[in-house]
């Protein structure tokens, strides 16, 4: 089995490379590779989407590449498991409203807006641990629990029109969305790949993950 870390210049994929190589040699989910090229996206098992930064720069990035935007659309309507890490995860909505209005896959309906929260204390980016206030009933949440920690660096969230695709939230002055899904899909706000022994085990559940 084949999982596809997608490379378009979003940052260091160095740590979720890691990562992912370490859960998958522990299950024998087989082999991690980081690519730009649509058809290695074509044959792989799964997919994985990360991104820092602005959604503006992600999106034209993911789009300069060559096919990628469209190899990565055509697998996940077909059917394969994908996840979708901080920005990779907002560049599955509908519309990203950072630094202008950019369109992203419109997997899950919703705008990418700026957090906004009601204490004035709380600084943007949100940035370090903040514990889980939901979590689902889903098998990418398997050994996780509501109170458990994750890690956060990010100003936008996804802000889903339908409540059944919001999967995970964290609390930081308002309801910030941690993780949504629906189907084969999946995503993060938080960057599981930092997020110690949690992180691990979400990885771990989404190479075990058979939609």
């Amino acid at each position: 089995m084949i999982t596809a870390i997608a490379d378009y210049n979003s940052g260091n994929l160095r740590s979720a490379q890691k990562s992912f190589q370490r859960m998958a040699a522990e299950i024998g989910s087989g082999e991690i590779i980081v690519t730009a090229d649509p058809d290695v996206m074509r044959r792989a098992d799964r997919i994985v989407l990360p991104g820092v930064g602005a959604f503006a720069d992600c999106r034209r990035e993911l789009g300069a590449v060559d096919g990628l935007f469209g190899a990565i659309e055509e697998q996940v309507k077909a059917g394969k498991p994908f996840m979708g890490i901080c920005v990779g995860m907002q560049m599955m909505a509908s519309i990203g409203l950072e630094h202008g209005r950019h369109a992203g896959f419109g997997w899950i309906p919703g705008e990418v807006v700026k957090l906004q929260p009601d204490d004035p204390c709380l600084k943007i980016p949100h940035m370090g641990w903040n514990e889980l206030s939901q979590t689902p009933d889903h098998p990418v949440f398997e050994g996780i629990s509501k109170g458990d920690h994750v890690y956060f660096v990010h100003s936008y969230h996804l802000k889903p029109e339908n409540p059944s695709d919001l999967l995970a939230t964290v609390e930081y002055g308002e309801q910030i969305t941690a993780a949504v899904g629906h189907d084969n899909i999946i995503g993060t706000q938080f960057h599981p790949e930092k997020s110690q022994a949690t992180g691990l085990r979400f990885i771990r559940n989404f190479l075990q993950w058979r939609p």
